[in-house]
């Protein structure tokens, strides 16, 4: 008869019960396993994989978007008629979803790397099918509403493209530890069996893969900010796109005066035509959103801004709007004088900007929207402007006129002005036309097409450029000016962020790699050294997971909080009756073992 007397003695494990107990709610020993994972929960890991490159790209995406959120936000506004700042609850679901798809992804690696069972429980599947479904559906409805912005990421890649090289190439270095030590315990527990070898094999090899891809990356890195110091161009020109409008509100002539002492070299504004042929500084359509339209004319609020007469838009505030959205997050470092002087705004005309423009010798450009088919300047809409520019005193010189409409005919009357088109057109085709200027989004122009731009002596301008970053890379590139909603960050910028000449990139990109390597092959090369001492030293592993065969040894020496669990099994039988009398038999005090009686 064989009694079997289990003797359970836990070692402490705190750290790998989080690790489980949070992955896949296995808080108990006896509900991890070391077996291997099933294909249904393989199928779960990909999908883990796959939300968290979604998000990692999503979240990307939107963090360097950061120069757009005002278009995005006015996006919204022209879509739904209401003004938020529709980017912060997008930021702040990304911000959370990424951050606990990534937790997950780091749980999985510590089970992967501990030889544990992946087992992710039921609510996390469900929150990672959120994650993905939600991503997935931002995704489309950006690529539907605001594709033009995806051009963001290979334009940003160009800044950050070396360094996130750098980055990645650690973080994958760091995982060869893992593929090591996975490779090394199917050696000590499969006895090279094939499957085990196959296993191993395919690891190391997606591994190798993924190394070497990484290694020759940078070949195919560019970015114009890899060139020599001694040939970068003289800083860019800025222009305040509706005046500083972070600082004050847009298309008001405070506006424009915080953009002149922030040292810009042009003013960028829209202008509508009032109905009396009055061009007038407005950006949207209607007056709702920056004026008090609906408290001085409630019944007119809807209207557009072009219905109105000049004397009707000089009784509105373009000035309490701003201190009441704060649009950007700017009126809490203003002073009270500077909130005092926005506050007594009123609506802007084309003529009063043309003359603030003259008197500090500065460029003007303005796009010009033209009137609706009722209105009484439809077909005037032109020469109206026109001869508004011509009474306001400027010099022509400093106006660029971007209207292609009639501008033959705006070329004979005003020969002075410098014609600037909106639309891309070839440097051959611009001069055809006695076009000198460009003026585009900063996604509508390569940097070899800057350079060709630049040395057909054709003068471009980029809009909207808010981001030291961008900045940097279109002052790399050769352009001549941009146009910025924050003149007041880009005045902070006297020097390319990063300037790297090509040998200095290609030591640092080599010595990367090459130290890489040399830390992927001691991983592998000390891993397998201790799979080495470990096969010569005939020595059983013992896992703590496990219940292991062994007689109870009395250890008076030991740390009482590091035993294994053990089952002894004793025989009863020649007048040995009980487990008692069989460890008094052999020399053991049972009752006096502590760490094993506690």
């Amino acid at each position: 008869m064989v009694k079997h007397q289990p003797l359970q003695v836990y070692e402490r494990q705190l750290c790998l019960s989080c690790i489980t107990g949070i992955y896949g709610c296995r808080w108990k020993r006896y509900q991890r396993s070391h077996d291997d994972t099933t294909k249904w929960e393989l199928l779960w890991s990909l999908i883990l994989l796959f939300t968290f490159c979604l998000l990692l790209v999503w979240f990307y995406f939107w963090w360097e978007a950061h120069n757009d959120y005002n278009e995005f936000n006015w996006f919204l506004y022209n879509h739904s008629g209401e003004w938020s700042d529709g980017t912060v609850p997008i930021l702040a679901t990304t911000a959370a979803g990424f951050t606990y798809i990534a937790f997950l992804m780091v749980l999985a690696l510590c089970h992967i790397a501990l030889g544990q069972q992946l087992n992710l429980h039921w609510l996390h599947k469900i929150g990672v099918t959120a994650a993905l479904l939600t991503t997935i559906v931002g995704v489309i409805s950006i690529n539907q509403t605001w594709g033009q912005e995806w051009d963001v990421i290979p334009i940003s890649l160009q800044a950050t493209g070396p360094f996130l090289h750098i980055g990645a190439l650690a973080a994958v270095t760091a995982l060869s530890w893992i593929v090591a030590g996975q490779v090394a315990r199917s050696e000590k527990t499969s006895t090279y069996t094939s499957v085990a070898w196959s296993t191993s094999y395919l690891q190391t090899v997606i591994l190798l893969c993924v190394l070497l891809g990484l290694y020759v990356v940078p070949l195919y890195i560019t970015s114009p900010c890899i060139m020599d110091p001694t040939t970068l161009k003289q800083r860019p020109d800025v222009i305040g796109h509706q005046g500083a409008p972070m600082l004050a509100p847009e298309n008001t002539l405070w506006s424009f005066q915080r953009a002149l002492q922030m040292n810009v070299t042009g003013l960028e504004a829209d202008v509508a035509i009032s109905v009396d042929g009055v061009p007038f500084l407005m950006r949207d359509r209607t007056l709702q959103r920056t004026t008090d339209v609906e408290k001085v004319f409630p019944d007119r609020q809807k209207d557009d801004a072009s219905h109105f007469n000049w004397t009707d838009l000089q009784q509105l505030n373009a000035g309490q709007w701003f201190l009441k959205d704060d649009p950007f997050w700017t009126v809490r470092t203003l002073s009270p004088h500077e909130k005092d002087l926005i506050a007594n705004q009123s609506v802007c005309s084309l003529e009063q900007l043309l003359k603030l423009a003259s008197y500090h010798n500065s460029t003007v450009i303005f796009s010009l929207r033209r009137p609706p088919r009722e209105h009484p300047c439809y077909h005037s809409w032109i020469n109206d402007t026109l001869q508004a520019v011509q009474q306001s005193g400027v010099p022509l010189s400093l106006v660029m006129w971007t209207p292609d409409e009639q501008r033959a005919q705006v070329r004979r009357l005003a020969p002075g002005l410098i014609q600037t088109s909106v639309e891309k057109q070839s440097p051959e085709s611009l001069h055809q036309y006695g076009i000198s200027r460009l003026l585009l989004r900063y996604n509508q122009a390569s940097t070899q097409e800057i350079r060709n731009y630049s040395q057909s002596n054709i003068n471009l301008t980029l809009y909207t450029i808010n981001e030291p970053w961008l900045y940097s890379v279109l002052w790399c590139s050769g352009v001549s000016s941009v146009s910025s909603e924050a003149p007041h960050i880009l005045n902070k910028v006297p020097y390319p962020i990063w300037l790297m000449r090509p040998d200095e990139y290609c030591l640092m990109w080599v010595s990367a790699d090459l130290i890489s390597f040399a830390v992927v092959i001691g991983i592998f090369i000390f891993q397998n050294y201790h799979m080495i001492r470990y096969r010569m030293s005939g020595m059983r592993s013992y896992n703590p997971e496990q219940i292991m065969l062994s007689a109870a040894v009395r250890r008076s020496s030991r740390d009482l909080n590091v035993m294994k669990e053990k089952l002894i099994f004793s025989e009863v039988g020649n007048g040995v009756s009980s487990a008692d009398e069989l460890y008094a038999d052999n020399g053991y005090d049972y009752y006096t073992n502590q760490g094993i009686s506690q």
